[in-house]
């Protein structure tokens, strides 16, 4: 009889965000898949979890996905969790994911932290529709996705390292423009958790004048021209609609 796989997420902050059910499920497991066995070691230990741990990480992930397969074929119930948040988002999981759906071995997810929604619904841009971009590429292709993304009408939520946070933003003013209203999300659920609000050219002073640290989420309202005129074209066609 096949195994089972549980994609667990974790505090992305706080370690008050860990559901009770996850910790459950981390302690019932023959194994936990960890993207980083000393970050996952700490967490483990706090919720007096000991079950053994094996490394899965996206420089391993590919070599490592057959002989995970392959256990959970054979009867084992493993768990998968990342440093943070939920895996497979802009973590390693979706490959695992995909290849235990090809194989007949069932996956359940369990619902909790991921950084982008808290972020997201705090920027007090609209949320109902949006698109998530993750990191964008760090060199080849990163203009030419940011030139596709210059007329998307939705709200935009995009991963940033504290590093590269200032020259994102500077990219964004030339490709967006300074006045397109943006949000920078810093240490979602952390102690120094901050919001900054503003335009893009707001951002890029704030901080260019203050050094980020900590994980980042930039939430980058859509392009308000198209935005405005799909809404007139969907309020023509319900008029014409309506007379019919």
């Amino acid at each position: 009889m096949a195994g089972k796989l549980y994609i667990v997420p974790t505090p992305v902050g706080n370690l008050g965000d860990m559901t009770p059910r996850a910790i459950e499920v981390l302690k019932a497991v023959d194994i936990v898949l960890a993207e980083d066995t000393r970050t996952s070691g700490v967490l483990l230990k706090h919720f007096g979890i000991e079950t053994p741990m094996r490394s899965h990480h996206k420089f391993n992930e590919h070599e490592a996905v057959a002989a995970v397969v392959e256990r959970l074929q054979g009867g084992e119930v493993m768990a998968l969790v990342s440093d943070a948040g939920t895996p497979g988002i802009s973590d390693p999981g979706f490959l695992l994911s995909r290849e235990c759906r090809r194989h007949g071995i069932e996956v359940e997810t369990l619902p909790g932290a991921t950084a982008f929604v808290p972020a997201l619904v705090n920027s007090g841009l609209p949320c109902d529709r949006f698109v998530f971009e993750g990191f964008l590429p760090q060199k080849k292709g990163r203009a030419t996705r940011l030139e596709e993304l210059k007329a998307q009408p939705l709200t935009m939520v995009f991963y940033e390292s504290p590093m590269r946070l200032l020259k994102t933003l500077q990219q964004f003013v030339e490709t967006f423009g300074a006045d397109r209203e943006a949000s920078v999300v810093r240490e979602i659920s952390k102690l120094h958790n901050t919001t900054h609000n503003g335009t893009l050219g707001e951002l890029v002073e704030y901080f260019t004048a203050n050094v980020p640290r900590g994980e980042i989420v930039i939430i980058v309202a859509g392009c308000p021209i198209v935005a405005a005129a799909k809404v007139d074209k969907y309020a023509a066609f319900k008029q014409k609609s309506a007379k019919v």
